[in-house]
């Protein structure tokens, strides 16, 4: 009696299955990057500039809306406590940097006395932050 074997297949790598798992990691990494860039100051009106770029490594958000008024994140702070605040806030971490957002009718004057007070708190990375111009 002769046995007939079923011919051998070549092993082959299926394209569908592997085209599934790069989308779902595309999906995966853009809502991570989406994430990464959060504002967590107050929504303020912000100048526009052509050099626009996101920084993502800073960690400490400033606000300074219309009329003067100066925000940690969100709570409101004096402008005295700032550099304080700022330098409890930074401690322990490793070259912290914060992101300032300034309403366009801010007085150039109020702006440069925020900058003087976190530079006085230790911090050298100050990212002014501004609209894209399209």
């Amino acid at each position: 009696m002769k046995v007939t074997l079923p011919a051998k297949r070549k092993s082959r790598i299926e394209m569908i299955p592997l085209i599934d798992i790069v989308f779902l990691l595309l999906v995966v990494f853009i809502y991570t990057m989406l994430s990464m860039a959060v504002h967590r100051g107050l929504p303020v009106v912000l100048p526009t500039s052509a050099a626009t770029e996101i920084e993502k490594n800073l960690v400490l958000s400033v606000s300074i809306d219309r009329d003067g008024m100066v925000y940690l994140d969100t709570v409101p702070i004096p402008l005295g406590e700032l550099t304080q605040a700022l330098a409890s806030r930074a401690d322990g971490q490793d070259n912290p940097g914060v992101l300032l957002f300034a309403d366009k009718e801010v007085d150039y004057q109020d702006l440069f006395r925020v900058l003087d007070r976190i530079k006085l708190a230790g911090l050298n990375q100050i990212s002014l932050q501004a609209e894209g111009n399209e």
